[in-house]
């Protein structure tokens, strides 16, 4: 038996699969594209995570979009984060070319020109279903993840929550946090004390300092009224595909804050919202998250931590997660480790420093005795990719050269026109696009506020009148028997529980919610 007849036995044994799979492209050895060799995904494990890695204009766009394809295909749903704006072009059947059909020949899989179901969203003002939540459904422990808070400042922020639950007041938005925090800071510090402790005007000051930072960042556009909800991006479409959701982020790069904001709140609520699972044999939701350095470069320790949490237990809820970036080093050790599935395009090798990363990139996977991958890695093609992933007994297979796939799809992005259509025909815009503004708890305390600077004021004027014999009500008092708190009540008492750190058990008394985060 040869090498070649070797090295294909390897390759079929293993990336065939008792469950269902699609193909990602075919083994490449020696420079010679081995058509027909084919490496398989299996659906079955794709909740073990992984990683798209290269340098730019290596083909990791094009992956992506492979892998939506053969998911949707499959009946998987996907929410996919276009940094870029490249992705649109999903939505619209691919444009046959010399290119592709020598692709498609080489590798021995055949290409059909396809478009895909596909669901345009958006976290600022561009067109799409707009995705939001409330600050109250973030929940105390990850808004002080999310600020960067030490354990005081965290202390307090959970007494806010507190008191805004006790007194029915619903914190919406960011406007409605910021004036229960300048509330409990200075008119209702005193009276506040006697109940829940100590309240530093310093540490309320520099919890709003870091507020007001998430604000300059386009926070104000991402809380509020109507919260999305995470069973929305698990459609089916009407023809059996799984729905496409592209999320359009592409003003997020110089608001990383804003963007790991909405990804750990995103995977807080899919954790808390479903059940366990185990493995299934296909996945409920795969997320794509491109240019995945935006949700760690500004992660404290603290974040981190959470993240690395979520990213080993949230794939027993049936969903994966996979992290495209050009280096494999911008992902963390401790998150790195926990994804099973690798694609590595290539990458460059132009400087001291390039080397050792690639040196390191080397150690992450399997050892190989048909490759030099150290010195692969910066010679791949653009299209082309080193590959392996944990089978579904959890072993890694063995590694290979990839020649990729093309995509059914197009490669490019779609028109104004196109877009807008796309949009208008979507049944979920129109279910988010109103932006709400509930009476909660800035308008509460600024009417209570209000009527007793005007009652304050009556007495100083008619100083030795008792108007009534009942004894006055403090602030609280008043705020609490308020009409319109019990208006607003039920928004406040239907939430048993804040975040996922909470369902996790990080976060001692934490209760199960039963309304939706986003």
């Amino acid at each position: 038996m040869t090498d070649l007849s070797s090295f294909r036995d390897s390759i079929v044994a293993g990336y065939t699969f008792k469950g269902e799979s699609f193909p990602l492209g075919a083994a490449v050895l020696g420079g010679q594209v081995l058509g027909g060799t084919l490496v398989n995904l299996p659906l079955r494990t794709m909740n073990r995570h992984g990683l798209i890695a290269g340098a730019t204009g290596t083909g990791k766009t094009k992956t992506l979009q492979v892998l939506a394809e053969g998911l949707s295909a499959s009946s998987v749903p996907v929410l996919m984060m276009d940094v870029k704006g490249d992705l649109s072009g999903i939505a619209a059947a691919g444009v046959p070319g010399d290119r592709i059909r020598e692709r498609s020949e080489s590798t021995g899989i055949p290409w059909q020109p396809s478009a895909f179901p596909v669901e345009l969203m958006s976290l600022s003002e561009e067109p799409g279903v707009r995705m939001r939540s409330t600050v109250i459904e973030f929940g105390p422990i990850l808004m002080s993840r999310i600020l960067g808070l030490n354990e005081t400042q965290e202390g307090v922020v959970a007494m806010v929550f507190k008191f805004s639950d006790d007194n029915r007041m619903p914190i919406l938005d960011l406007k409605d946090f910021i004036k229960v925090l300048q509330f409990v800071g200075n008119e209702g510090r005193k009276e506040l004390e006697a109940q829940y402790g100590r309240i530093s005007t310093a540490t309320t000051g520099t919890i709003l300092r870091k507020v007001v930072e998430l604000q300059q960042q386009g926070a104000d556009s991402f809380f509020g009224e109507p919260s999305f909800e995470v069973e929305d991006l698990m459609r089916i479409a009407p023809d059996g595909r799984g729905m496409i959701n592209i999320l359009r982020v592409t003003d997020m790069q110089n608001r990383p804050k804003l963007f790991s904001t909405f990804m750990l709140g995103l995977l807080a609520e899919l954790y808390a919202t479903l059940p366990e699972e185990g493995d299934l044999d296909r996945p409920k939701l795969v997320l794509f998250i491109d240019e995945a350095h935006l949700v760690f470069q500004e992660a404290t320790p603290a974040l981190l931590q959470q993240i690395e949490t979520v990213i080993k237990l949230i794939r027993s809820k049936g969903v994966g997660i996979f992290f495209c970036t050009q280096n494999p080093q911008d992902i963390p050790a401790s998150v790195l480790s926990q994804l099973g599935l690798k694609v590595q395009h290539a990458l460059r090798a132009f400087t001291a420093a390039d080397r050792k990363t690639i040196r390191t990139a080397a150690e992450n996977y399997p050892e190989s005795t048909h490759y030099d991958v150290d010195s692969l890695l910066t010679q791949l093609g653009i299209g082309e990719a080193l590959v392996t992933l944990l089978n579904e007994k959890g072993i890694p297979t063995p590694l290979v050269h990839t020649c990729l796939r093309p995509p059914a799809s197009r490669m490019d992005i779609l028109s104004a026109q196109e877009l807008s259509a796309l949009v208008n025909a979507s049944p979920l815009v129109g279910k988010y696009r109103q932006l709400l503004d509930s009476k909660s708890a800035y308008e509460m305390l600024n009417a209570k506020l209000e009527e007793r600077r005007a009652d304050e004021e009556d007495a100083n004027q008619h100083p030795g009148e008792r108007r009534t014999t009942r004894p006055e009500k403090t602030t609280i008092e008043t705020i609490l028997d308020s009409s319109v708190a019990r208006q607003v009540g039920r928004t406040a008492a239907s939430i048993l529980t804040r975040s996922l750190l909470g369902a996790l058990g990080l976060n001692g008394g934490a209760r199960r919610r039963n309304r939706r985060l986003f």
